[in-house]
């Protein structure tokens, strides 16, 4: 054996073989959990063997080439991650796009809702103002919402 002699490359802070496979183990666990059916998951989307999904799960390993492309192709978090390593962050999976698209609509209906309930009640004060003035008497709501009770004004 020679020894080695040549240079190093250069450290450009981005992730060790350790740390990526400790990365992508975190990834999966958290979206497949780590039971027996998370490794019969991987093996059904990459056509790994059963003892390389539990490396990958375990952070042992990270998974290669034609592996990490299937898992990309499954796994949307797997794919922002990568997109992430490669410095490409901009990018977003189409599901995700989707995913903030409803969400942002679910606020806006909501906030659509609040609105209409508060002009909704501003025109029964208002109407209840104007009976007052126009009757000379305070109609009040009592408190278990039900009934209109009538109060003489004083004065």
């Amino acid at each position: 054996m020679f020894p080695k002699t040549g240079k190093k490359f250069p450290d450009d802070g981005g992730p060790t073989s350790s740390t990526y496979a400790g990365l992508i183990a975190v990834i999966l666990r958290s979206e497949l959990g780590n039971s027996h059916q998370a490794h019969k998951t991987l093996m059904r989307w990459t056509g790994a063997n059963e003892r390389t999904a539990k490396n990958w799960l375990s952070g042992a390993n990270g998974p290669r080439g034609e592996h990490l492309l299937q898992l990309m192709r499954n796994s949307d978090r797997v794919f922002e991650f990568v997109l992430r390593l490669s410095h490409r962050p901009a990018l977003l999976s189409m599901r995700r796009l989707g995913e903030v698209r409803n969400s942002l609509q679910v606020t806006a209906d909501l906030l659509s809702e609040v609105i209409e309930s508060e002009e909704k009640l501003s025109r029964v004060d208002l109407a209840a103002e104007t009976a007052e003035q126009a009757s000379g008497y305070n109609f009040r709501i009592s408190p278990s919402g039900g009934t209109k009770t009538k109060a003489a004004r004083s004065g």
